[in-house]
C-alpha cells in the first residue's frame, strides 16, 4: 500500500479539488497531510519510502519563484488584458469588424473570430475571453439571424484561443515550466551544459498553429455562410451601425477600434519574435500601451482604474498562490518516489516514447474538464515533462501540443470550462443543446491540427529554429 503513496496523492488532490476546495490552498494542504503522515510513520518505525531531505529544498522553491523574472511577465499582461476589455477598447474592436465584414454573409461570424484572436493574444485567459465575446456579440448575431449553434460554437472556440495565440499567459507559464523541466531531462542524460528553451520560442513556436487554427475557423464559417445561407446572413451595414450606436463613417471607426489595438499587440508580439525584447520587457510595453489607449479613448476613470488593479491583483495573487502550492506538491510527490514511479511506467510502457505522450496527452486531455491550465502546467508537467523531454521529445513541440490539447479540453461537452462560462453569459433562450452541437466542427478542428502537429513537427518548431 505505501508503495503506491504517489498515486495515492495525486487521486486525493484530484478528489479535493472536486470538492470546489481553493486550488492553492488544496494543492499545499493536501501535500503536508501526506508530508506528516510520511514523517510520521518513519517517526514510528516504519518504512513509508519517504525521504524528507526534498522538504528542505521548499524555502530555495519559493524564494526561486518570488524572483523569477519571467514570472513577472505574468502581472503585466493580464494588466494588459484587462484595461483592453475594462476600457471598452475590446468593444470598439468588435464594433468595427462587425461594420467591416457584417455586410457578407457569415461576415460577424468572421469579426468575432478575429476579435476572438486579438483579445485572446491581449488576455490570454480563456473565461475572461469568453464571457466578454458572449455579452458582446452574442446579442447581435441572434438578432442578425444567425444559427443559435454556429453563434456559440464560434465565440466558445475563438475564447479557447488564448491558450495558443501569443502572447498568452498560458504559454508563458508553460514556457517557464518546460524551460527548468528541460534542463533536469539534459542533466540526468549527463549533458552538464544543458540547452536551455524561452518563453521567446514557445511563442514563436505557436504562431503558425495558432494561425492556422484561425484560418480553419473563418474558413468554416465562410463554407457554412456559403451552403446554408440562413445559418449566417449578410447583415445590413447602414441598420448594424445605428443599432451599434456610431454615427461617424466606417473609416473612422476603423481607424479609431482597429488600429490601436492591433498595433499595440503587433508591437509586443514583434518585439519579442525580433529578439529586441524578452517577453517580460514586452509585457511591461503592453500594459503601458494599453493604458495609453485607455487614456486616448477617454474610458479611464478612478473608478475603472481601481477596478482594473483589483482584477489584476486577484488573478497574479492566484497565479503565484498555486504555483507555491504546486511546488510543495511537487517536492512530497518526489519525497515518496513518485519521479521514479512515472519514469518506470513511461519506460516499461508498450510503443516508447510514442505510447508515453499518447497516454500522457489523454491524461492532461481528461484532467482538463476539472482543472484549469495553471493547475495542470503546475502540477502535471513538471511530473512528466522532464521524463518525456529525456525521451528525446522536442521542447517546443510539447508544449504546443500541450496547449492545444487543453485548448481542446476546454471546448469538450460536457464538462468544458468555455461551455460553462458562455452558458453563464447567454440568454435563457439559448438551450445548452444548442452550445453543445456547435462546438463540435471546432474540436474537430483542432483535433486535426495535433494530428498535423503530430506528423508534421516543422510546425511548431520550424519559426524558432528559423529566428
Amino acid at each position: 500500500m505505501l508503495e503506491f503513496m504517489p498515486i495515492i496523492l495525486f487521486a486525493s488532490i484530484c478528489i479535493v479539488l472536486m470538492f470546489g476546495f481553493p486550488v492553492a490552498l488544496s494543492l499545499a494542504g493536501t501535500a503536508l497531510l501526506f508530508a506528516g503522515m510520511g514523517l510520521g510513520l518513519e517517526a514510528i518505525g516504519i518504512d513509508a519510502n519517504f525521504d524528507s531531505g526534498y522538504l528542505a529544498a521548499l524555502p530555495n522553491r519559493l524564494y526561486g519563484i518570488m524572483t523569477n523574472q519571467t514570472l513577472l511577465a505574468v502581472p503585466l499582461f493580464v494588466l494588459m488584458g484587462v484595461l483592453l476589455e475594462k476600457s471598452k477598447v475590446a468593444e470598439t474592436l468588435l464594433d468595427a469588424m462587425a461594420l467591416l465584414f457584417g455586410a457578407m454573409r457569415g461576415g460577424l461570424g468572421i469579426s468575432v473570430t478575429l476579435v476572438g484572436m486579438l483579445m485572446a493574444a491581449s488576455t490570454g485567459i480563456v473565461g475572461a475571453t469568453v464571457v466578454t465575446m458572449g455579452l458582446m456579440s452574442l446579442p447581435t448575431m441572434l438578432k442578425r439571424g444567425y444559427s443559435t449553434s454556429l453563434a456559440t460554437g464560434t465565440i466558445c472556440a475563438t475564447g479557447t484561443l488564448g491558450q495558443i495565440i501569443p502572447p498568452s499567459i498560458a504559454l508563458v507559464l508553460l514556457g517557464d515550466v518546460l524551460s527548468s523541466a528541460y534542463q533536469q531531462a539534459q542533466l540526468s542524460m549527463g549533458i552538464f551544459s544543458p540547452k536551455t528553451v524561452s518563453v521567446g520560442d514557445l511563442f514563436m513556436g505557436a504562431l503558425v498553429p495558432g494561425l492556422i487554427l484561425v484560418v480553419m475557423y473563418m474558413i468554416y464559417v465562410a463554407l457554412v455562410a456559403l451552403f446554408r445561407p440562413h445559418m449566417a446572413p449578410a447583415a445590413n451595414r447602414e441598420e448594424l451601425m445605428a443599432e451599434l450606436g456610431h454615427t461617424s463613417g466606417l473609416g473612422m471607426l476603423l481607424l479609431k477600434g482597429l488600429v490601436p489595438p492591433v498595433v499595440l499587440i503587433v508591437a509586443v508580439l514583434g518585439s519579442i519574435l525580433s529578439g529586441f525584447a524578452t517577453p517580460t520587457e514586452a509585457s511591461a510595453v503592453g500594459a503601458f500601451g494599453a493604458l495609453v489607449l485607455a487614456l486616448a479613448y477617454r474610458q479611464l476613470d478612478w473608478a475603472t482604474l481601481k477596478d482594473v488593479l483589483r482584477s489584476t491583483t486577484h488573478v497574479t495573487t492566484m497565479v503565484f498562490m498555486i504555483l507555491i502550492g504546486a511546488a510543495l506538491f511537487s517536492l512530497v510527490f518526489r519525497a515518496y518516489g513518485g519521479e521514479h514511479m512515472v519514469t518506470e511506467l513511461f519506460e516499461g510502457m508498450p510503443g516508447g516514447v510514442v505510447g508515453a505522450t499518447i497516454i500522457v496527452m489523454l491524461v492532461i486531455f481528461l484532467l482538463g474538464f476539472i482543472l484549469d491550465f495553471i493547475e495542470i502546467t503546475f502540477v502535471v508537467v513538471p511530473i512528466v515533462g522532464p521524463i518525456l523531454l529525456a525521451m528525446g521529445l522536442d521542447p517546443i513541440w510539447l508544449g504546443i501540443m500541450i496547449a492545444i490539447n487543453l485548448q481542446t479540453s476546454f471546448l469538450t461537452p460536457p464538462f468544458g470550462f468555455a461551455l460553462f462560462y458562455l452558458r453563464g453569459v447567454a440568454p435563457p433562450s439559448v438551450p445548452t443543446s444548442a452550445i453543445y452541437r456547435g462546438v463540435i466542427p471546432f474540436i474537430l478542428m483542432q483535433l486535426a491540427m495535433l494530428l498535423m502537429l503530430t506528423f508534421f513537427p516543422q510546425l511548431a518548431t520550424w519559426l524558432p529554429g528559423l529566428l
